[in-house]
């Protein structure tokens, strides 16, 4: 009756009220003793019963065994529930110091961090009923070597999901691109795959073995900040130092208002083509990472489009012609010439 209390009256109140803090580890106790205090105060009514009641003495050891084990899988049980979340709040702490991602730890850590309490747990139990642990971990040990032949695929991802973590090269949050294709969000990193979210909210698997050894390109390192070219082409006819002025007015404006962008970034422009009707040209901006691009991208495109428009500036020459078409009309006659 108890526990009973304690778990439908107590605790939610207490709950309540650690809500209001923002942070500490308190949350973490309340939410690891949901469910387990009842079993607790059930324990210790039934152990007092045993003690008290007139049963055979077989008996009366054979029940303080099995409570003795409830005792102590109840106990690692929030033992693991605690350290599991310890571990995601320290990666939201690390988050809000700017040293990781706005994501909580991988899967593959928290399920780590449980499986070695559990573990502990399990050894403290065999010790508690007189079984010696030592023989155990030594039959555990010449076991392993078949399991670990039999599930070499599961254990190579499992270590390269380790090693990802590790290396801290691809941490959940970022946005990465593999050689074969694949771009996107890492979500999460498991015990085998990895889940990447692709633009479209697609999900795409890939096998922790394959992840390591693959070329990943991520765009979140060494910072966020990107660089985002902007291709484009005017006029024969134009201006180039007017197109010039007039198209780095533009970027200067959008770096400054558009939403995503680096404030502050000098934009820089360099022409580099003859094109077929148009000298090309590209005009670099930066945005606050590559999920900001496309929005300064657009915004500086609507903007130049109405200042050129504005200004009487042509993207393409009149007459259609350009220097290679030119040229390539010029062929013919030449090799008359070279036949006389």
């Amino acid at each position: 009756m108890a526990g009973l209390i304690v778990e439908r009256a107590i605790l939610p109140r207490i709950a309540r009220y650690v809500a209001r803090r923002e942070g500490g580890v308190e949350h973490l106790v309340v939410a690891a003793l949901r469910g387990v205090v009842f079993v607790w105060g059930a324990a210790v009514g039934l152990y007092g019963a045993v003690l008290s009641a007139r049963i055979a003495p077989e008996w009366s050891r054979l029940s303080q065994k099995l409570l003795v084990i409830v005792a102590i899988a109840s106990v690692t049980l929030v033992v693991a529930r605690i350290a599991a979340g310890a571990v995601g709040l320290y990666s939201r702490h690390l988050y809000r110091h700017g040293r990781g991602p706005d994501m909580l730890s991988p899967t593959i850590i928290t399920n780590f961090t449980q499986l070695l309490v559990f573990l502990v747990g399990a050894l403290i139990g065999l010790q508690s009923l007189g079984i010696a642990v030592t023989p155990i971990l030594t039959a555990l040990g010449v076991g392993g070597l078949a399991v670990a032949l039999a599930l070499q695929e599961t254990l190579a991802n499992l270590f390269s999901g380790l090693y990802i973590i590790t290396a801290r090269q691809i941490r959940p949050g970022d946005y990465v691109k593999l050689n074969t294709g694949e771009e996107g969000t890492i979500i999460d990193i498991t015990w085998r795959s990895t889940k990447i979210r692709e633009g479209p909210n697609n999900m795409i698997i890939v096998p922790n073995a394959k992840l390591a050894s693959a070329t990943v390109t991520n765009y979140y390192e060494p910072d966020r900040e990107i660089a985002v070219p902007v291709r484009m082409g005017v006029s024969y006819e134009s201006d180039l130092a007017a197109v010039e002025r007039i198209t780095l007015d533009v970027a200067r404006e959008v770096l400054r208002d558009a939403q995503g962008s680096v404030r502050g970034f000098e934009p820089v422009l360099r022409y580099h083509t003859f094109g077929d009707a148009s000298i090309d040209f590209t005009v670099v901006l930066r945005a606050q990472d590559i999920g900001s691009q496309d929005a300064v991208k657009h915004e500086f495109v609507k903007r130049l489009h109405a200042r050129y428009r504005a200004e009487g500036v042509r993207f393409r020459s009149e007459t259609g012609i350009s220097l290679h078409d030119a040229g390539a009309a010029a062929l013919p006659r030449l090799g008359t010439v070279e036949r006389r």
